[in-house]
């Protein structure tokens, strides 16, 4: 499978690169600029030089014409950025990863946008893409850390099944992450808005907690 990020540059986008490309999928790198994708490409070789990761450096136009692609820019740019590239999304499934948060008094803090989520506003960007949000709670840290396995639920927020199943088996290709469904598009803002605790359990814990429910085989 050969999935496309857009805003790969970022660190969120670059650890759910790196993570991809180690169990063995091919991932275009794309950004405003191809120097930056480039540069980003050789920084997560030169981290991981026994690995061979299949990582492309490209535009954001080049990240959008793979099979699967992933919005990985802040939260504020997401509905923009997929928007610019609306022609190559149409018909495909589009996953948003980006929270909705701003860092308040010293402590992380969810936003509300008006169409609900930042999921919402792909959606009614693109609305000829399938979207889905997911990959909200793993931290960027632990997905850049290839010696070490991340580990936890990955709940998926769609409206349409080929849209949930495809971003499952997208989560199912790297070990020891499970795809959970977790609702319709509607329920993405519940979804965004959690990171913000998770995000504060782990900086005053000085952990890397990821979700993980229970009751569930």
């Amino acid at each position: 499978m050969e999935v496309g990020i857009l805003g790969g540059t970022g660190p969120a986008g670059q650890a759910l690169a790196a993570r991809m490309a180690s169990a063995g999928l091919t991932v275009v790198i794309g950004s405003r600029s191809v120097e930056r994708a480039t540069d980003a490409c050789e920084d997560i070789a030169k981290r991981w030089p026994e690995r061979e990761l299949a990582l492309v450096p490209g535009t954001n136009v080049d990240a959008a014409r793979t099979e699967v692609v992933v919005v990985a820019t802040p939260w504020d740019a997401a509905a923009a950025t997929a928007a610019s590239v609306a022609g190559e999304l149409a018909g495909k499934v589009v996953v948003s990863m980006a929270n909705a948060l701003v860092r308040e008094q010293g402590e992380f803090r969810p936003v509300n946008p008006p169409e609900g989520s930042v999921a919402a506003a792909v959606q009614e960007a693109v609305p000829t893409a399938f979207v889905a949000a997911a990959f909200h709670h793993l931290p960027a840290k632990a997905l850049a850390d290839l010696s070490r396995p991340v580990e936890g639920d990955v709940l998926i927020c769609a409206d349409l099944a080929q849209a949930v199943e495809k971003t499952a088996e997208l989560a199912r290709r790297m070990p020891n992450l499970r795809a959970v469904h977790a609702g319709s598009l509607a329920c993405a803002g519940a979804v965004e808005a959690f990171t913000a605790v998770l995000l504060e359990v782990n900086r005053r814990n000085k952990a890397r907690a990821t979700i993980k429910l229970v009751g569930i085989d």
